[in-house]
């Protein structure tokens, strides 16, 4: 199998799929796929004027994966499409979508310090699709800010899930997984980041949870 081209920021790639017009394919059946980091949890809260908790009662559902406790985007129990999808098709949240969405379709390829990006062939069925810059697709206003953020979230909770690993294979570590996955969750998404920016806050909490672990 051919290696899949990496595309940086800067970029053109053929993702355009004109509005998505007449299209939802995207918006369902994607189960418990839609995972949802940090700043996309915050970017819902602000959006939409609430809490965690509030969140829970129809957007967002939780999901364990590799030992951690993750939220989702809930898809609709009756449809199978994601909560968030109006009855014309169109996505609700466009402007504060979650970054699994506003790539899609594009997938993330990590690397020790750099975040680079790959084309998913055939997973969108839009025809005639034009090229785009991969920076102006993403639209998360500061690229370099954000995919710092990426890098250093994957390498973090995948560096976690391999000490529960471990963790899982002495006395006690099935309770001691159990607490640690709970501390995530309520320290990374329930807690509220305060202020217009949070990347800073994100990096004090990042920084203290390191510095005890």
């Amino acid at each position: 199998m051919e290696p899949k081209r990496l595309y940086d920021g800067n970029d053109m790639v053929k993702v355009g799929c004109h509005d998505c017009v007449g299209c939802s394919d995207c918006c369902k059946d994607m189960g418990t796929s839609v995972i949802l980091d940090p700043y996309d949890v915050y970017r819902l809260m602000r959006g939409l004027g609430k809490n965690f908790e509030q969140l829970m009662e129809r957007e967002v559902e939780l999901h364990m994966e590799d030992g951690l406790i993750y939220p989702n985007l809930k898809m609709d129990a009756a449809t199978a499409a994601c909560c968030f999808l109006n009855e014309q098709g169109r996505c609700a949240i466009h402007e504060f979508r979650p970054g699994i969405c506003r790539l899609f379709p594009l997938g993330r390829n990590y690397e020790p310090d750099r975040v680079r990006y790959f084309l998913l062939e055939g997973a969108c069925p839009a025809q005639n699709k034009s090229k785009v810059k991969v920076s102006k697709w993403l639209a998360t206003g500061n690229l370099k800010t954000y995919e710092a953020y990426l890098v250093r979230w994957h390498n973090f909770t995948k560096m976690l899930r391999e000490e529960m690993k471990t963790e899982l294979m002495t006395d006690g570590g099935e309770e001691r997984c159990r607490q640690l996955s709970m501390q995530f969750l309520q320290y990374f998404y329930v807690l509220p980041y305060e202020g217009e920016d949070f990347f800073p806050e994100w990096q004090k909490r990042m920084d203290a949870w390191e510095s005890v672990g």
